[in-house]
């Protein structure tokens, strides 16, 4: 009998870099991963990442296919992020869930509450 993990998976990485793409790419597959186990695996995009959630909306990108997979692990973005990044109004087009649990951002002391792991990008 396989053990199920309850993790929580956040990008902080910004979209402006190489090194950006690749650490959302991992955590695209990290995502994929658990979710083909059977695992409670949550995606949450924080900081610059929030931009890449509205980037990997969009049907052109490079990492569109491996983001369709996991899309509906997407728990959303920082609400105060989206702001502060100016992603807002697009994150609510691609129907993004904003966040703001504690002042504004995702409620990391909740996850650890309820047992989630959490690594970040």
């Amino acid at each position: 009998m396989s053990t199920k993990i309850k993790v929580a998976i956040v990008v902080l990485a910004d979209t402006e870099t190489h090194e950006g793409m690749g650490r959302v790419a991992n955590a695209l597959e990290a995502v994929k991963e658990f979710k083909q186990h059977g695992d409670d695996v949550k995606l949450i995009f924080d900081g610059a990442g929030v931009k890449w959630a509205v980037a990997l909306s969009c049907p052109g990108h490079k990492l569109y296919g491996l983001y369709q997979q996991v899309s509906d692990k997407v728990s959303g973005i920082c609400q105060y992020c989206a702001g502060a990044f100016g992603v807002t109004d697009a994150a609510i087009e691609c129907k993004l869930k904003l966040m703001g649990e504690f002042d504004g951002h995702p409620s990391f002391r909740e996850l650890l509450a309820n047992d989630y792991r959490v690594i970040t990008f």
